[in-house]
């Protein structure tokens, strides 16, 4: 039996250039989000939220406050028991406020039947915004005037002075605060946060 001729120079370079291509067509996109990842410290969005998580969760403090109707009431019955949200009213917030409101009432009602596991509340910072407060049975109100309410709306991050009016929160069923929305951002952002929290969640 005879051995076939060796193959010419040109043939063989021609054969070693497309196993080099075929390769690089397999492995190049792998080395190429190897070095993303770690050479250059990429890392994809994880992030499935729309408003921003306030990590770790703030445990609210037990407070009494005024309803503005000559009447008080408490972190307990406001805050707790149900998933909350929350638009806090201080300084000359009347347009963003109201703007607040309106978008946290939509996305409470298209929770269908879920709507009743959440509930609206409105904290507003005396002395303000009268013509804020809505005639809304939908919408709890409380009024900040004294000490117990200065000590939770300290725990309400904002940005400067003012820098909670028109935000909206979210407070889980137990009373810690989960998220926050900048005044005139919530809208379907918040709708599939909501939703998303109530599938996971078996309280509230």
């Amino acid at each position: 039996m005879t051995t076939p001729p060796p193959l010419p120079r040109p043939v063989v370079l021609r054969r070693r250039a497309q196993l080099v291509m075929i390769a690089l067509l397999f492995l190049g996109p792998l080395a190429l989000s190897f070095w993303a990842y770690y050479g250059m410290e990429y890392r994809p969005p994880g992030r499935t939220n729309h408003g921003e998580l306030i990590t770790p969760a703030r445990p609210l403090p037990d407070a009494i406050f005024s309803t503005g109707a000559g009447s008080t009431t408490t972190t307990a019955v406001l805050l707790r028991g149900h998933w909350s949200l929350v638009v806090i009213a201080e300084g000359g917030c009347e347009h963003t406020c109201r703007e607040a409101l309106g978008a946290s009432g939509t996305a409470r009602l298209a929770l269908g039947g879920d709507v009743r596991r959440v509930e609206r509340v409105l904290l507003v910072v005396a002395p303000c915004c009268e013509p804020v407060v809505p005639a809304d049975p939908e919408l709890a109100v409380g009024w900040l005037t004294d000490a117990d309410g200065r000590m939770l709306l300290e725990r309400f991050p904002g940005e400067g002075a003012g820098g909670r009016a028109g935000r909206t929160y979210v407070v889980d069923p137990l009373g810690n605060l989960l998220m926050r929305y900048p005044a005139g951002e919530a809208g379907q952002g918040m709708l599939r946060d909501l939703e998303h929290l109530l599938k996971l969640s078996h309280i509230g």
